[in-house]
């Protein structure tokens, strides 16, 4: 990653201000986990004061990334970690991130959303075309069997090089066709 948690921090804080996703609950949420998990990080009386639901969400939030900021690298790591947990598609839209993501090496790290599965280039009227000649042909052996026996001795000659049971089973469709 090259830079530290605290660096990301404050590069991120403006973007975690003004984000409005970060509702009131998702931010209580955050100071809750910092303060059950890590109390040493935000104690009970700290985590009060950053859940005083008369102050402004996105004041409250700043607040509480500055005070993250003082507290060193291992609040920060926290703090990412748990709005990771949280709130991940706030985690994955976040500057650094984005920055992360885009320069990794794409020969490496080939990107998911990049790829587009072509199952075949030639287009619509290809696919129509090909559709169409199945159903002309299936058509054709339809009725073409009923009016014209021929149709079933072609699938008695067909079954010449099959095994014995698919050979039975053509064989006896075909002597039931002649009998008809």
């Amino acid at each position: 990653m090259g830079d530290s948690f605290h660096e990301q921090l404050m590069e991120d804080s403006a973007f975690l201000k003004a984000e409005r996703r970060l509702d009131t609950e998702l931010v209580d949420k955050l100071i809750l986990q910092l303060n059950r998990i890590y109390p040493q990080i935000l104690t009970d009386k700290e985590a009060t004061k950053f859940r005083n639901l008369d102050v402004p969400t996105s004041v409250r939030l700043g607040e509480l990334l500055t005070y993250l900021q003082g507290k060193g690298e291992e609040a920060c790591r926290e703090f990412y970690r748990a709005l990771h947990l949280h709130v991940e598609e706030v985690y994955y839209s976040l500057p650094t991130r984005l920055r992360l993501r885009d320069s990794l090496d794409p020969l490496t790290f080939p990107n998911i959303q990049q790829r587009k599965h072509v199952l075949n280039d030639r287009g619509p009227i290809f696919f129509l075309g090909c559709f169409s000649f199945a159903v002309g042909m299936a058509l054709l052996y339809y009725y073409g069997e009923t009016k014209v026996s021929g149709g079933s001795r072609a699938l008695g000659m067909a079954a010449l090089g099959l095994k014995k049971k698919a050979q039975e089973v053509l064989i006896w469709y075909t002597e039931e066709g002649l009998m008809k």
